[in-house]
């Protein structure tokens, strides 16, 4: 198939598509491309989805309200594609290499629906395809190094993210934060200009859920712009200074706790917060947990215990952030974390 020059940047892929993707800027064709994305690409699905033991790969455990999983992952077309059937008629293909994705949706959908999934777990499981490893965080820059914030879905890491892009500091990306291992440190790629968020976190931050766009006219979620407003969002990759695993809130604190995690615990913690860790094969994982073990050696690991007032959001942003500059280890120049943001 033929695709029209579109070009894109997201987790350090370059990517070419028929139609722009939404949330992407545009650019112009600066090298090889890395993923090709085919849209509307019908007839690359099977009729049905492959239900068989050899096939499937995954369900996931939350449902639609109709009762439908909201994921079902499988192999077809004898092994060359992991396919992505959402339960909402969206579906995806990813070839083994990681190379290509092609992508389908039904009529009571949208460009923008697609691009949600696409943009998190379809481009994730690509990059892992090439021997990338993602962790379920948002990433932020503080001085010249890159903070991770990790937790469990609601622990909070977009909201943070968001705040810390209010208060000045640089995001790199959103929900998906792909790790490249130099050897000697570990990058966190820049992934595209935008917050995602939850109508409550929207009320939190600015008052109204109505103060900021729409992801997709038949979502609730809606987004910050990084390129406006005094929001930056940081386009070249950083080195990992720390990482910081959001715990729930607590409302007996009046200010953020932030604890040394060690250990054993602490290599837990990151295979906890790995991104698509239910599609990982055996090498994957191995891989994972190689590439996990060496960030250890030279990254700390910090447990965030907030507050439960969201008023005090900026503050714990300051809190992590003056934490990180302290206990960020120097690179091979004996530069530490430089300048406030």
């Amino acid at each position: 198939m033929e695709l029209s020059s579109v070009f894109h940047s997201a987790y350090g892929l370059r990517l070419q598509a028929d139609v722009p993707l939404a949330g992407l800027p545009i650019q112009s064709k600066t090298g090889p491309i890395d993923v090709l994305v085919h849209l509307k690409a019908k007839s690359v699905f099977p009729s049905t989805i492959p239900v068989s033991a050899d096939n499937l790969l995954y369900v996931s455990p939350s449902v639609d309200e109709f009762s439908r999983p909201n994921l079902r992952a499988a192999r077809f077309a004898g092994d060359k594609y992991i396919g992505f059937f959402y339960g909402d008629g969206v579906r995806f293909a990813v070839d083994r290499a990681g190379c290509e994705v092609f992508a389908d949706w039904p009529e009571n959908c949208t460009l923008e629906d697609a691009c949600t999934y696409l943009l998190g777990p379809v481009l994730a499981f690509a990059l892992r395809l090439r021997g990338k490893v993602c962790l379920h965080a948002s990433a932020v820059g503080v001085g010249d190094r890159a903070i991770a914030l990790c937790g469990v879905a609601g622990a909070g890491k977009s909201t943070t993210a968001a705040a810390f892009a209010l208060g000045g500091f640089p995001v790199l990306s959103d929900d998906v934060a792909v790790l490249t291992d130099l050897g000697n440190c570990f990058l966190i790629e820049p992934g595209y200009p935008r917050v995602n968020l939850w109508p409550n976190s929207v009320r939190a931050l600015f008052g109204s859920e109505d103060a900021l766009p729409l992801i997709t006219p038949t979502w609730e979620k809606r987004y910050l712009a990084l390129d406006g407003d005094g929001c930056r969002f940081q386009a070249d990759p950083l080195p990992v200074g720390a990482i910081y695993i959001l715990d729930e809130c607590e409302s007996e604190l009046s200010a953020p706790v932030i604890e040394e995690i060690l250990g054993g615990e602490s290599i837990m913690a990151l295979i906890t917060n790995a991104y698509v860790n239910y599609l990982l094969d055996r090498d994957m994982r191995t891989r994972e947990f190689d590439a996990l073990s060496r960030l250890l050696a030279s990254v700390p690991v910090r447990r965030v215990r907030p507050t439960a007032d969201p008023s005090k959001i900026f503050a714990l942003c300051e809190a992590i952030a003056a934490d990180a500059r302290q206990v960020a280890v120097p690179d091979a120049t004996g530069a530490a974390l430089g300048s406030p943001n």
